[in-house]
């Protein structure tokens, strides 16, 4: 199935769940944007800082620039930012993420979560992707110990990474308008590593060729691609 966005999303809520800081904001940030600019509440999770990636600087100076990059963003396309308490590498495999997770989840009530493919080259891309889902479920279920009210996320998400391909193959296609793409630009713009200032790769001219790609095939100028997890009450995309 192939799926086409262009309805609004006004009242809408999405959360993004990312390995590091810098992965969901490079990869589903241009639909946060387009989300915000049509109304939406978007809520981006880092589960660790990422603070290994760069290599002249010791992890605890990029750790706070990884922290000012990641506000930046968030403020410049209108979204929440959380970071879980996670040092880059060592996202651990274990119930207290997925049920940090959840919580947000229960406060927020999503219609929409965006994460990770589930077969990636970077452990704390699967670790994420499988918190996220884990969490998605803990949500839905009754929990004597957890005070908020239960939630089922209509829709979820894997995003499109280049580290993330293994077996991903995209069904939900994106349209990303100009005033998205401009604030995601100017949000991703302010990260080291995706002006291959780290270790070289030119990761914002990948993905806004990518985006020209994708836009390609579904008839416009840019848009993102998702692996849809099968939970399809709510669309980001119609006919």
């Amino acid at each position: 199935m192939t799926e086409h966005a262009n309805g609004e999303h006004a009242g809408k809520t999405v959360i993004a769940v990312g390995g590091h800081i810098g992965d969901m904001e490079l990869t589903a940030g241009p639909t946060l944007a387009k989300m915000v600019l049509e109304g939406a509440r978007a809520i981006i999770i880092d589960c660790t800082y990422g603070e290994r990636g760069h290599p002249t600087l010791v992890p605890s100076v990029y750790r706070e620039q990884k922290l000012a990059e990641a506000r930046h963003f968030a403020d410049v396309i209108g979204a929440e930012l959380i970071v879980l308490d996670y040092s880059d590498g060592f996202l651990p495999d274990d119930e207290a993420v997925a049920e940090q997770i959840a919580h947000v989840i229960r406060e927020a009530k999503p219609d929409v979560l965006i994460t990770h493919w589930l077969h990636s080259m970077h452990r704390d891309h699967e670790r994420a992707a499988a918190a996220a889902l884990r969490a998605a479920f803990l949500a839905s279920i009754p929990i004597e110990e957890e005070p908020l009210p239960r939630h089922s996320v209509p829709q979820i998400l894997h995003a499109e990474n280049w580290e993330d391909m293994e077996g991903f193959e995209a069904d939900v296609f994106v349209p990303i308008p100009e005033a998205a793409f401009e604030r995601w630009l100017d949000g991703i713009s302010e990260h080291a590593f995706a002006r291959g200032e780290t270790y070289g790769f030119r990761f914002i001219d990948y993905y806004e060729a990518l985006m020209r790609v994708k836009g390609c095939l579904v008839g416009h100028e840019r848009a993102c691609a998702f692996r849809s997890a099968g939970t399809e009450k709510f669309t980001l995309a119609g006919p």
